[in-house]
């Protein structure tokens, strides 16, 4: 079975360490260690803003089986591709299917979240804005 290569893995806030690696320059990222223990197959990360670095990201997607993020403090608005703006608040778990046009158009200095991906490694390509972009109204993702 491929789950004899994965290994226990423990990270604690304690020693936690934000770096500036990552995807986005307005944000720290620190590593939980679930790549490594995986093998690869799966990131889980926390993602912090870097306050005052802001901008949002033009239209892009993700070439993933599966991605999804849950909000720890402030909130992330989005524009998604056939579903229009969400906005993720504290509490808020949004999971974005496997190659769905986004953009982030705002974020609060504050925010923090959790994000998994399968597999670690995946390709960002930057994307034109769907059609149906001005087709929904804003929508607001709260805890439930």
């Amino acid at each position: 079975m491929g789950d004899r290569a994965m290994k226990f893995s423990a990270s604690h806030a304690k020693d936690a360490v934000f770096e500036q690696r990552g995807l986005r320059s307005c944000f720290e990222y620190r590593d939980l260690g679930i790549s490594d223990a995986t093998g690869g197959k799966v990131l889980a990360h926390v993602i912090r803003a870097k306050p005052g670095a802001h901008g949002g990201f033009g239209w892009h997607k993700h070439s993933v089986d599966f991605q999804m993020y849950y909000v720890l403090k402030g909130w992330v608005k989005f524009h998604y591709e056939g579903v229009g703006e969400v906005v993720a608040e504290a509490g808020s778990c949004v999971h974005q299917p496997p190659g769905i046009r986004h953009a982030e158009l705002d974020h609060s200095d504050d925010l923090e979240l959790i994000e998994i991906t399968l597999p670690a490694d995946f390709e960002t390509v930057e994307t034109e804005a769907p059609e149906s972009a001005a087709e929904k109204q804003p929508e607001t993702a709260t805890a439930g």
